[in-house]
């Protein structure tokens, strides 16, 4: 009986309370001022006009890119892989924490591409906005030297593997490819010379951890898990020969 009751007064209060509702709005719905917005499309009065509209839409294209281009055609991959190696080479799971890892990776992308970001703005984007050169004149100049970046990091194998597939002609210099080609040839190539750092890094651990297990295991020690052990070695090698230090001057010479 009182689970009864109870339903029954929600089921009142949800009614008077509807009816409330349907009563204010009744009441105010006439007394509001709802603002109408209106989208219409007209003739430009100037080629200014018109050359603004372009520059805003090709802004709005680059930011829907921006991810793609930071991820795939910059050091911001490689740089990502080495780092969470070192991490799980040093067995501190979530230490530090993955925002700490991508930031870190941003920033040293950022460091290492300022030359390239540099010549972009003073060749493409700067004479672009002042109308110098038309929009798709920018775009072939700010790739170039994107190109001759991911051209310098790309081993040949994988170029000529991408112009295998896509039955690209043969070129005279590889700066004549096109992006379709050096872009995927770029990121395979980053990810090979990631993982081949990340093996070198797991080794010196690798070693310590072999020595701790050989050692508690001549001890008899079969029950104590040698992670316990080991991790403060590692962290103790690791900050003994200034391992940050080490491995990100390493990552950014590189790319040199």
């Amino acid at each position: 009986m009182k689970m009864k009751n109870k339903v029954s007064s929600v089921l009142i209060i949800t009614f008077i309370m509807s009816i409330i509702s349907v009563f204010y709005y009744s009441v105010y719905a006439n007394n509001t001022i709802i603002p109408e917005v209106n989208m219409t499309f007209g003739a430009a009065d100037s080629p200014v006009e018109v050359t603004n509209s372009m520059k805003i839409l090709f802004l709005l294209t680059i930011i829907s890119l921006a991810p793609s281009i930071l991820i795939m055609m910059t050091s911001f991959t490689r740089i990502l892989i080495v780092l969470h190696f070192l991490r799980s080479a040093l067995g501190t799971q979530q230490t530090p924490p993955n925002q700490i890892i991508i930031g870190l990776a941003l920033f040293l992308t950022l460091f290492i591409m300022n030359p390239v970001l540099t010549d972009i703005n003073e060749n493409a984007i700067k004479p672009f906005n002042e109308g110098k050169i038309t929009q798709e004149k920018a775009v072939e100049v700010g790739m170039k030297p994107l190109k001759n970046f991911m051209l310098k990091q790309t081993y040949e194998k994988d170029l000529a593997l991408f112009m295998n597939i896509s039955k690209t002609a043969k070129v005279e210099s590889p700066e004549m490819l096109p992006a379709t080609v050096i872009i995927p040839a770029f990121i395979i190539s980053e990810l090979k010379k990631g993982f081949m750092i990340g093996f070198i890094i797991y080794i010196p651990f690798l070693v310590i951890d072999m020595i701790v297990s050989s050692t508690l295991m001549a001890m008899g020690m079969m029950m104590l898990p040698p992670v316990m052990i080991s991790l403060p070695f590692k962290l103790l090698l690791f900050v003994m020969v200034d391992g940050w230090n080490l491995i990100v001057g390493q990552i950014v010479q590189s790319f040199r």
